[in-house]
């Protein structure tokens, strides 16, 4: 037996306006399409609804019971519906967010806190990662979208570049380096520089051999099985140089400065699954969108960049 939602409807304005002339004006359709749907369904039912006569309709006994739970049904449908329409129109639910990034300051932080503002129903899960897992785990669904540094070339996967942040070089405040507004890389041929041995640390030396190599010099690198934040002390006993992205400079640490690494600049792009139907998610990227160009950048799903700095590169120096 198939009866449709709109039979109930149907029904119960008949039965409430007391005939297919009136329940028609108010469903705003033609008569004979009330009537002749109601005729299907009394056939499918094997009862009578309604008792016909020249003044309009009446509920038989049958239809009474029928229009009983009709209504019931139709409440029902309207309850479900009045859940899911804040999760469908992306106002409730989760975005689950991969990051590798600071949030001290910077686009991503204003966007999130935006977002929140915006749809404070929506959970935001925040996960920290390699970029390599955030974007695995984007392709399993297990995240709605990955923000990472580079250019990734994906075929499964859409992407876009919302903004970009400045290199900053990390120095010991007595450095005589520390007077300077700008460093260039010449200014870094005789420095010892340190970085984690977790990641994006082997990023930050490949990044420094590379652009030290063209120079004619091969850096003198010490790793260490430290953290951001021990990671800065260390560079204010002077026992080294580090790389940092321009959004972490919003944190300040004792003894430390934070000088610009000149005509360096790292892109932030979005990684997410064009199959991923969650319309919170969706919600970000149109506001990701929006904030990117009132930034000035557009975003595309072909990024084109001549940065060198690794994919995988993190907007913090570990």
């Amino acid at each position: 037996m198939t009866i449709e939602l709109r039979h109930l409807r149907y029904v119960v304005a008949a039965s409430k306006c007391g005939s297919f002339r009136r329940a028609a004006v108010s469903l705003g359709i033609e008569q004979s399409a009330i009537s002749r749907r109601i005729r299907d369904l009394e056939d499918e039912l094997g009862a009578s609804l309604f008792n016909r006569h020249s003044g309009g309709v009446i509920l038989t006994h049958a239809g009474k019971k029928f229009v009983r739970h009709a209504r019931q049904a139709l409440s029902e449908v309207s309850c479900a519906a009045a859940d899911i329409g804040p999760i469908g129109r992306g106002e409730e639910g989760v975005v689950r967010v991969g990051i590798f990034s600071s949030l001290a300051s910077g686009f991503l932080a204003q966007m999130l806190r935006d977002y929140s503002d915006r749809y404070g129903d929506v959970r935001i899960d925040i996960i920290e990662g390699a970029p390599s897992d955030h974007i695995s785990a984007v392709r399993r669904n297990d995240l709605d979208v990955a923000f990472v540094t580079g250019s990734p070339s994906l075929t499964d996967c859409d992407a876009a570049q919302f903004w970009t942040e400045r290199v900053f070089v990390v120095l010991p405040n007595e450095h005589a380096l520390a007077d300077r507004d700008y460093i260039q890389w010449d200014d870094l041929r005789e420095e010892a520089f340190i970085v984690s041995e977790s990641d994006p640390g082997p990023e930050i030396q490949d990044f420094l051999v590379k652009h030290l190599a063209d120079l004619g010099v091969h850096p003198s690198i010490e790793k260490h099985r430290v953290g951001r934040d021990n990671l800065m002390q260390i560079v204010s006993f002077g026992r080294g140089v580090t790389l940092t992205s321009e959004a972490t400079i919003a944190t300040q640490f004792p003894g430390v400065v934070y000088r610009r690494l000149e005509a360096e600049a790292l892109p932030f792009c979005a990684v997410w699954s064009p199959n991923n139907d969650n319309p919170a998610w969706r919600r970000m990227l149109s506001l990701a969108r929006l904030t990117a160009r009132r930034n000035g950048i557009c975003d595309s799903k072909s990024i084109k960049t001549n940065s060198t700095w690794p994919v995988s590169m993190e907007s913090s120096a570990h």
